[in-house]
């Protein structure tokens, strides 16, 4: 099972689809124009059919364009509820909409069951930022000190790692590990964000989100001047972003404070796809977009995803013993779970 084979023609238009998804292409329709509406429902409908007959439980991550998220995908999430859900599924198969290192921690916890990724270039830079032996390397500089990675990293640095976090209980993980001093990698932006919320010491890498770290602080205070919005940004932004941001948060802690909140209007600092998706579920909300989309997560579409269903192609194979280790870290940062503050 490896790369897609050649790609077929797309599957045929059929009057009857415009009845048949009536609702999805209203919901569609809101989202982008509505002749790509019309060129995404046969492969919507080719690729709804084929999974139920492959018995497959397609994933989308927040990030996935909105033909994705609201059109295939069987579950939705940051990367925390995707790791879950992989852990807890039924299904002998998993397709992953997301970057690579998703599907690894998908395969991770759940190593019996097939997992597949529509694109293996599906990458992240933060994960591509560090390696296992810069893991090894950090521990002989600081003799003791547990290490916490954040879970864009590869099942290799998994693996080298005492626990794993997301942005939802980054805080929350590194306290748990109850020692003063925590090697915190490999996002640079996100732990000096924890680190102003924690007494704990942190020792910190380079990397950063190639999508956040592109983000101003005059884009933020344009965005609230020109159009009396309120901003959300990720902490995979930089300190002087986060500094404009009314609000920080996850992914998740984004969505939670509109919950709450109910703003006439605002702009979320973080990749463009996740305010698409939203405007559905706050339709009283304008959504600005100031925002990013990510290469990586834009590698995956409707053709990859019907390929790598009906090819079995793409499947994630890890090392045993990387995975029993890379496990032992995912179930740390699952115990802790998320317990974000908004």
């Amino acid at each position: 099972m490896q790369g897609n084979s050649a790609a077929v023609a797309a599957p045929q238009w059929r009057d009857s689809l415009l009845d048949e998804y009536a609702e999805l292409r209203t919901t569609l329709e809101r989202l982008m124009p509505c002749m790509e509406v019309s060129l995404h429902l046969p492969w919507i409908d080719a690729i709804r059919k084929l999974k139920k007959q492959r018995g497959a439980l397609i994933l989308a991550h927040t990030y996935q364009s909105p033909e994705i998220f609201h059109g295939v995908a069987d579950i939705t999430g940051d990367s925390l509820a995707l790791a879950q859900i992989a852990a807890d599924c039924d299904s002998e198969l998993i397709v992953l909409c997301g970057v690579h290192f998703m599907a690894e921690s998908a395969k991770i916890l759940a190593p019996h069951r097939t997992v597949l990724i529509p694109d293996r270039e599906a990458g992240c830079s933060l994960a591509s930022s560090i390696t296992a032996a810069d893991v090894r390397a950090l521990r002989a500089q600081h003799p003791g000190a547990p290490v916490v990675s954040y879970v864009n990293t590869s099942a290799e640095v998994k693996a080298e790692s005492d626990a794993c976090c997301t942005s939802a209980n980054a805080v929350q993980v590194v306290e748990s590990m109850g020692a003063d001093k925590v090697i915190f990698l490999p996002d640079n932006f996100l732990g000096k964000w924890v680190a102003g919320r924690t007494d704990v010491e942190l020792v910190l890498w380079h990397g950063t989100c190639e999508v956040h770290e592109k983000f101003t602080a005059q884009e933020a205070r344009h965005t609230r001047e020109r159009f009396d919005a309120v901003v959300l940004a990720h902490p995979e932004c930089g300190p002087e972003v986060l500094a404009e941001a009314d609000f920080v948060g996850s992914t998740s802690g984004m969505t939670k404070w509109l919950e709450r909140e109910r703003p006439a209007r605002v702009a979320l600092i973080t990749e463009c796809s996740m305010a698409d998706n939203l405007r559905v579920r706050f339709p009283e909300t304008e959504f600005i977009k100031p925002c990013n989309l990510c290469p990586h997560m834009q590698k995956i579409t409707l053709p990859k995803i019907h390929a790598c269903l009906r090819d079995l192609s793409n499947e994630i194979v890890i090392a045993p013993e990387v995975t029993v280790r890379a496990r032992a870290a995912l179930d740390r940062m699952l115990a802790v779970g998320r317990k974000e503050t908004v």
